[in-house]
């Protein structure tokens, strides 16, 4: 019985891995210099795929990867740094649930190519637990119920976070603009407006 084939993608790696660690091979390596030929023998790999590297700073940690030039920021974040509190829902940058600050500005992430936030920095819901003041405004969000599925809350928090670090004390109308662009699909807006201005008062 023949074997299954293996994915090309899969056989092209192994060919094109055992090319480059043969070339890098053809020499005596001492082991100081194995990592270093590694790195050699991916970097020729992943040019070969048509990936691109991608510098990021995320949660005040620098990143530089090699992706896909089709990957979004959302699925960078989640799926290469495995920071699993952005939530993709709707994957149309129409719902707000993987809102994330771009240099300090809330942004949709699945709405973005990755490499169009080269350079840039990043902070996702992760990071507001390193920071007593950001911690608040979770802790808001629970105390007065601004939640119940939990699927959107993410967004709803990085988004009332990059209103109040823009304007510290926001009007009521200021609130409901500021949040606009979240949608919960539990109708949760009062409560969830309450948390944000729990937060304001705090």
């Amino acid at each position: 019985m023949k074997k299954r084939n293996e994915p090309a993608n899969s056989s092209r790696r192994k060919f094109l891995k055992g090319v480059s660690t043969s070339i890098v091979g053809a020499y005596i390596v001492p082991p100081a210099l194995k990592t270093k030929a590694q790195s050699i023998s991916d970097e020729i790999i992943d040019s070969y795929e048509g990936k691109v590297k991608l510098s990021l700073k995320v949660n005040g940690k620098k990143y530089s990867k090699n992706v896909e030039p089709n990957i979004t920021l959302a699925e960078f974040i989640r799926d290469e740094l495995n920071l699993t509190g952005t939530k993709v829902v709707c994957n149309q940058g129409e719902c707000g649930s993987c809102t994330v600050l771009l240099n300090g500005e809330a942004i949709y992430s699945c709405h973005l190519l990755a490499l169009d936030a080269d350079g840039g920095e990043i902070i996702t819901i992760e990071d507001l637990e390193k920071n007593k003041q950001r911690s608040n405004l979770q802790k808001s969000f629970v105390e007065n119920d601004g939640l119940q599925c939990g699927f959107c809350t993410p967004g709803q928090i990085m988004s009332a976070y990059a209103l109040l670090t823009e304007n510290s004390n926001p009007t009521d109308k200021e609130i409901k603009k500021g949040m606009s662009g979240n949608l919960c699909r539990c109708g949760a807006y009062p409560k969830i407006f309450d948390s944000v201005k729990a937060a304001v008062n705090k």
